[in-house]
C-alpha cells in the first residue's frame, strides 16, 4: 500500500502541470482518490512517510539547494564542467535550465504529497490514535509550508495549491501565479497550524527528534518567514525566534563547530531538523561531488568551488576554526580558471560534508539549526535599532569559535551592524545553502554581487557578473509556461 499511494502523489503532482498537453487521459482524478483511500494508521503513515522522502529524493534539497545560494552568490564558484550550472555561477540563467525545472517540479511534487496526506488523514478510521492524527496533520503542515518557503525564496509569487487535483478541468489545472505576500501568508498559517498541534519532542530519540517536524522546527520556520517575507516583521522574528531558543527541546549550541560537520555528531542539540541519509541504499551522492580526490577517491574535476572572496572573508575575520571545517586545500590534477591555470595547483574544496562513501554518504544535511535562527534574531534586533541586543546574539556564535566579542566600531550603527552580522552568517552558514537569500533579504545582493572582483586565470580579466535586480528570483521554468499560458514569467526573463 505505501509504494501504491507514493505513486499515486506522484501523479497528482505530475497532473497538476501537464494536464494541457496532448494526449493525456482525461479522466477526473477524484474517482482515483475515492478509490484508493486511506483507511489505516499504517496507510496514512506511509503516505506522511513518503512526504519526508521529498528531501531525500529531491535533487534540489540533496545538492541544488547550494548551487542555487552559494554558487549562485559569492561564496562558491561553479567548478565541474556542467553548463546549466556555470549558467548559476555567472547568474545568467535561462528560462529553460534544466535544474531550475527540476526545483519547480520536485518541490510541487513535494506539496503535493502533502496535500493528500492533509485530505486523508481526518478520514482514517483505524489503527490510529486522535494524538496521532493531530501530529500527522501538524508535520504534513508544516511540510507544505516548507516546500512553499523554498519556491517563495527561489522564484518569488507562485501558485497556491492546497487540495490535491481532482480534475482535468484546464480551469483547475492552470492555476496562475499568487503573489509572494499571498504565498508567505499562506506559510504562516501553515505553520501556525502546525505549531499548535506538533509536540516539542517524540521521546528521548535524537534520531526521531531531528528527522521529523516539531514545534521548534515551526518556530525556527516562522521567525525565517517573517524575517524573508517582502514586508518583513521583525517583532515577530524575535519573538519566535525566542520560542526556539526556549524551546523544552533543549536546543543549544554545539560547543565544537567541527563537530557538526565531522559525520560523527548529527542529531545533536543544536540540530532543529536535518535530512537523514544512512549511508548504501539510503546514501546521498552530494558529498561525491565536493570533495577532492584524496577524500572522494576520484580525480575528475570538483564542483562548489569556495571563491576566493569566501576564503578571504575567514582570513580577515582571523576565523580558522569555521574556514578548516569548511574548506580543504589539496592539490589537483586539473586546470581550475580561478585559483590556478596550471596543473598541480592547490586549490580550495568545498568541506561541510566529509564522507564520499562512493555516491552513497550518510552526511546529513541540516535544514533548520540554532546558529541561523540566534543569527537572525540580531538582524531583527537590528533593524529594530537595538545594536547592543544585536551584538550579544551575535558574541553567543562568535564565542564557540574563539572569536571576540564585537567592538565598538563594529557597532557604530545599525547600518555598520548590518554588514557585521552578514558577514557573520556568510562565515557560519557556508555551504549551507543561506548566502543568496540573505544578500536578496538584506536587499543587498545585486551590490555585492557586482562589487566582487574575479579575475579569470586563463585570460588575466575580470569577472564582469552584471547582475541586475531581476535576477534575485530564478526564472519560471519556460516548461511550465509552456504547458500553463496562465503563468507569468517573472519580470527581466526572456
Amino acid at each position: 500500500m505505501k509504494n501504491k499511494k507514493i505513486v499515486f502523489s506522484l501523479l497528482l503532482a505530475g497532473f497538476l502541470f501537464t494536464a494541457c498537453e496532448d494526449g493525456l487521459d482525461d479522466t477526473p482524478i477524484s474517482q482515483s482518490i475515492k478509490d484508493n483511500a486511506y483507511t489505516s494508521g499504517d496507510q496514512i503513515e506511509a503516505a506522511l512517510t513518503g512526504v519526508y522522502e521529498s528531501f531525500q529524493g529531491n535533487d534540489y534539497y540533496v545538492w541544488d539547494h547550494v548551487l542555487f545560494s552559494d554558487v549562485r552568490s559569492d561564496n562558491h564558484y561553479a567548478g565541474g564542467d556542467n553548463p546549466e550550472v556555470f549558467q548559476i555561477d555567472a547568474i545568467n540563467i535561462e528560462t529553460a535550465n534544466g535544474r531550475v525545472f527540476n526545483a519547480w517540479a520536485a518541490i510541487y511534487n513535494a506539496i503535493a504529497k502533502a496535500n493528500v496526506v492533509l485530505e486523508q488523514t481526518p478520514g482514517v478510521s483505524q489503527q490510529i490514535t486522535e494524538e496521532r492524527r493531530e501530529q500527522i496533520m501538524g508535520e504534513a503542515y508544516f511540510l507544505r509550508a516548507y516546500h512553499y518557503y523554498t519556491l517563495a525564496r527561489l522564484f518569488g509569487g507562485v501558485p497556491i495549491i492546497t487540495a490535491p487535483v481532482n480534475s482535468a478541468d484546464p480551469s483547475v489545472t492552470r492555476q496562475p501565479r499568487n503573489t509572494a505576500e499571498e504565498v508567505y501568508a499562506q506559510i504562516i498559517t501553515d505553520l501556525e497550524t502546525a505549531a499548535s498541534m506538533l509536540p516539542d519532542t517524540y521521546g528521548d530519540d535524537p534520531s526521531t527528534n531531528k528527522a521529523r517536524a516539531t514545534k521548534g522546527a515551526a518556530y525556527a520556520l516562522l521567525a525565517k518567514a517573517y524575517a524573508q517575507k517582502p514586508n518583513p516583521d521583525y517583532g515577530q522574528v524575535i519573538s519566535y525566534a525566542n520560542m526556539v531558543l526556549t524551546s523544552p527541546a533543549g536546543y543549544n549550541l554545539m560547543g565544537s563547530y567541527a563537530e557538526l560537520f565531522d559525520g560523527s555528531h548529527y542529531n545533536n542539540m543544536e540540530s532543529i531538523l536535518e535530512i537523514q541519509y544512512l549511508g548504501g541504499n539510503e546514501g546521498t551522492w552530494a558529498p561525491q561531488m565536493h570533495l577532492p580526490p584524496s577524500v572522494s577517491g576520484d580525480t575528475w574535476r570538483k564542483f562548489v568551488t569556495p571563491s576566493h572572496d569566501l576564503v578571504n572573508a575567514y582570513d580577515s575575520e582571523g576565523d580558522e576554526i569555521r574556514k578548516n571545517a569548511t574548506i580543504l586545500f589539496e592539490e589537483v590534477s586539473w586546470v581550475d580558471e580561478y585559483w590556478g591555470n596550471a596543473t598541480g595547483s592547490s586549490i580550495p574544496f568545498a568541506y561541510k560534508w566529509k564522507n564520499a562513501m562512493g555516491w552513497a554518504s550518510s552526511d546529513h544535511v541540516y535544514l533548520l539549526r540554532l546558529a541561523d535562527i540566534i543569527l537572525l534574531k540580531a538582524e531583527a534586533h537590528n533593524a529594530l535599532g537595538d545594536i547592543a541586543a544585536a551584538a550579544t546574539e551575535v558574541n553567543k556564535v562568535r564565542e564557540r569559535v574563539n572569536l571576540p566579542d564585537l567592538t565598538t566600531e563594529q557597532m557604530a550603527s545599525t547600518a555598520v551592524m548590518k554588514q557585521v552580522i552578514l558577514k557573520e552568517r556568510r562565515l557560519e552558514l557556508a555551504q549551507e545553502a543561506h548566502r543568496w537569500d540573505d544578500l536578496v533579504r538584506n536587499g543587498v545582493v545585486v551590490d555585492v554581487m557586482n562589487s566582487v572582483q574575479d579575475i579569470d586565470l586563463r585570460d588575466g580579466q575580470p569577472v564582469n557578473y552584471n547582475m541586475q535586480a531581476f535576477e534575485a528570483y530564478l526564472p519560471i521554468p519556460q516548461q511550465e509556461i509552456n504547458r500553463n499560458p496562465n503563468l507569468v514569467q517573472n519580470e527581466g526573463y526572456n
